[in-house]
């Protein structure tokens, strides 16, 4: 089984922790810490009670005023990275409101040991004007700043809280993807598809209009062009499709669509299989398949997932097959009942079937 991710916040992590801001400052107390960490409730606590608790302790240990305390951690934030890390932007969004220009210092310093993405959106939701800092971070020459600055401001950051003035008005936040949409490290302009496909769940047509003007600039705007699209073209976005070439698919001859069978054990898996022709010219087509999946009150939820896109000449043939599996995730509880499986061809159903789990 795989460890369980709040355990990244180990009882390891906290005895550490507390050596390393002991050293630092005489102003910490190590046994109220570590003490008032690990209580009784400690095993019970999940992933990000874990963080909270462990920064609120940070807080009532290290016994001076807020900038003093940061003093401190600037010293230990570096020999803490990854998800760990995160404790002390999340420090700051806690307890930093109150001094803005040190705690944005702060954030800056400590994103590339951990990330600040979650921590700043208080500080934007709170004064909207430091999107032009974000703007100004999008030049820094360390890339886990300028990834910072996009990823920051996305309207709907899982995890995080949502940016309701970017969900309303994401027109701030353009200057910033466009002078990242190249930049020459992925994990930057991975993080302007992100925003881009946050924004097109509320703003589609300013997302279309922006591939418009991008498309075929470059290798990377294709690439960041057809991440941030990829909710609409999942949801069948006819723009979308003909932006990238997937015109109608009526010439499309649909040979079998099935799966293996009829009747699955939840926890258990089938195949699906699907053997088409193209009887018109040589086109373009993107394969998709969408489960309907019957929730606990009775009702339906889709969810589509991609089987290829491939450019098929007149009279060719393909045959395609795919796995799928119905065990209980983390992210999805499946039910005993009926289930419908679609075929979807360039965003528009052609054929569709049931099946039940039991």
């Amino acid at each position: 089984m795989a460890e369980l991710l709040k355990n990244m916040f180990s009882a390891t992590f906290v005895e550490e922790l507390a050596a390393e801001l002991n050293r630092k400052t005489k102003n910490f107390n190590r046994k109220k810490f570590i003490g008032g960490i690990l209580d009784a409730d400690w095993e019970n606590r999940e992933l990000k009670d874990r963080m909270h608790h462990i920064t609120r302790h940070l807080n009532e240990s290290l016994e001076q005023d807020y900038e003093d305390q940061l003093a401190v951690i600037d010293h230990v934030a570096p020999l803490f990275r990854g998800f760990t890390g995160t404790v002390f932007p999340n420090f700051v969004e806690k307890y930093g409101q109150h001094a803005e220009a040190r705690s944005l210092e702060a954030l800056k310093f400590y994103t590339p040991f951990s990330t600040s993405e979650f921590a700043i959106r208080p500080f934007l939701k709170k004064n909207p004007d430091l999107i032009k800092t974000l703007y100004d971070w999008s030049r820094d020459k360390n890339f886990h700043v300028r990834r910072l600055s996009s990823e920051g401001c996305r309207p709907l950051l899982p995890w995080a809280m949502k940016l309701e003035q970017y969900v309303t008005d994401p027109k701030p936040i353009l200057p910033i993807l466009e002078r990242l949409k190249n930049d020459p490290e992925d994990y930057v302009y991975r993080s302007v598809a992100n925003n881009l496909n946050d924004i097109s769940k509320n703003q589609p047509d300013l997302v279309l209009d922006l591939g418009l003007k991008w498309k075929g600039k470059s290798d990377t705007t294709d690439w960041v062009l057809k991440h941030a699209l990829r909710t609409l073209l999942k949801r069948g976005n006819a723009d979308a499709m003909k932006l990238f070439g997937f015109a109608p698919g009526k010439s499309l001859d649909i040979i079998h669509f099935s799966i293996a069978a009829k009747a699955i054990p939840i926890g258990h898996s089938t195949q699906l299989s699907v053997h088409v022709a193209n009887r018109g010219k040589s086109s373009k087509f993107r394969f998709e398949y969408a489960i309907s999946y019957l929730k606990n009150n009775g009702t339906y939820s889709d969810k589509v997932f991609q089987i290829a896109e491939k450019t098929l000449g007149t009279n060719q043939e393909e045959v395609f097959e795919k796995k799928l599996d119905f065990k209980n995730l983390s992210t999805r509880k499946h039910y005993p009942g009926k289930h419908f499986i679609s075929l979807k061809i360039n965003g528009v159903v052609s054929e569709r079937a049931s099946f039940t789990l039991k």
